[in-house]
């Protein structure tokens, strides 16, 4: 009779511990899909670096701040955070010792964070293998390097953001809110700041800068007059390509290491989100005849044909694996042309997406058009294929290209 009694302690014991270690490994598995919705590797990755070991430069106005260690490691990563400083360091921006993070952390979108992604997250990060390594020490300008000046700042600003009322919306709509404002902290991006990093809730999702490229508008009726449908925004995010383009500069690592890894329910939600339960309809630019553009947009032709036409068409038709289309490319109709004159002279790099697709990298061509060259090739492309004027002025692009 011991023996059976033991028998079964012995077996209800194992049960036990199976059931415990199948549900530590459901958590795990949860706190991986939030890493990627909420894009942690993206900026606590540095380029050929271990998984989040931190030493990514992000550069802002203030000066350069680096991506932290969050690896389990105890020495320099988070590996002595208790689950309850883990989620104080997500929502209010706080370190284990109390000090302030800096707000390249994007705890003011993050507060909003449901606890039980953030013990998820935690979970899956202490999981990790330990980086014992310290990420390169921040240096920003005076008065910015002053961590405890951060708590007036995060008293002003630090819970801004305040989600919309969703009551009578649909479950995907408010699934998708919660993506695009909280976890995928779109906002942090796509809205501007003030003089002093602060995001003008105000103006919330209407576009913002980042490293002197524009990250554009998000509003639905912007969205719709680049172009952008629910099918073709749903696919931009899994792919990072559509007939409007495809992902470069910032948004090709949050495809890269977010937005690709996402459920195709997810990524829907976050376009009914965008666009709305009853989107706009998509703006529909037609080619526009050469008799018909402005002079410095004719003289832009020629431009193309020089130095374009050979990857992009002489009709802006693209070619596959190699460079996309102009016609219908939602970067031509912003209107302040910024992310176009920076990627002509800047150029893009070799990018790979999902599948087997991938795009060639593009040449920049600084060395190769001066101002009014490429004033003229901006206005025929504005004009040809993205229902804008070709009014730009050399004085304009100029700027766009300095800043």
């Amino acid at each position: 009779m011991q023996r059976i009694l033991s028998g079964l302690a012995l077996a209800v014991g194992l049960g036990l511990a199976i059931s415990a270690q199948a549900a530590d490994q459901e958590l795990i598995k949860r706190g991986e899909y939030v890493s990627r919705a909420a894009d942690c590797m993206a900026c606590h990755t540095a380029e050929g670096g271990a998984p989040f070991a931190g030493g990514l430069p992000i550069h802002s106005p203030f000066g350069t701040i680096y991506g932290s260690n969050i690896t389990p490691d105890k020495d320099f990563g988070i590996g002595n955070y208790s689950a309850d400083e883990f989620f104080a360091a997500l929502t209010e921006g706080k370190r284990k010792d109390g000090a302030n993070l800096y707000p390249a952390m994007p705890y003011t979108s993050y507060h909003l964070i449901k606890r039980e992604d953030s013990d998820a997250l935690y979970a899956y990060l202490m999981s990790q293998t330990p980086v014992h390594r310290a990420a390169p020490q921040t240096s920003l300008s005076f008065p910015f390097n002053v961590r405890m000046g951060l708590s007036g700042w995060n008293m002003l600003y630090g819970k801004s953001l305040q989600l919309e009322n969703t009551e009578g919306k649909s479950e995907p709509y408010k699934r998708g809110q919660y993506l695009v404002e909280v976890l995928g902290h779109c906002g942090e991006c796509h809205t501007p700041r003030n003089q002093i990093g602060a995001l003008q809730q105000d103006k919330r999702l209407t576009g913002g800068l980042l490293n002197g490229y524009s990250a554009p508008s998000l509003l639905a009726q912007d969205l719709a007059e680049r172009g952008w449908t629910s099918a073709d925004l749903t696919g931009f995010l899994k792919h990072g390509m559509s007939p409007q383009g495809s992902m470069f500069n910032e948004m090709f690592p949050v495809m890269h290491l977010s937005t690709q890894h996402l459920g195709d329910e997810d990524l829907a939600a976050m376009s009914t989100y965008l666009l709305g339960e009853q989107p706009p309809q998509a703006k529909v630019v037609k080619a526009v005849a050469e008799e018909q553009l402005s002079d410095s947009a004719k003289r832009g032709r020629q431009q193309y044909l020089n130095v374009c036409a050979g990857c992009h068409g002489n009709d802006g038709e693209g070619k596959p694996h190699i460079a996309v289309a102009m016609q219908g490319n939602t970067t031509l109709r912003l209107a302040d042309s910024r992310n176009l004159a920076k990627v002509i002279v800047e150029g893009i790099r070799e990018q790979q997406f999902t599948g087997f697709e991938r795009m060639q990298p593009m040449p920049g061509f600084a060395d190769k058009l001066n101002d009014e060259q490429l004033t003229d090739l901006i206005n025929y492309l504005r004009q040809a294929w993205g229902g804008l004027p070709g009014d730009m002025g050399v004085q304009q692009v100029a700027q766009l290209k300095a800043e």
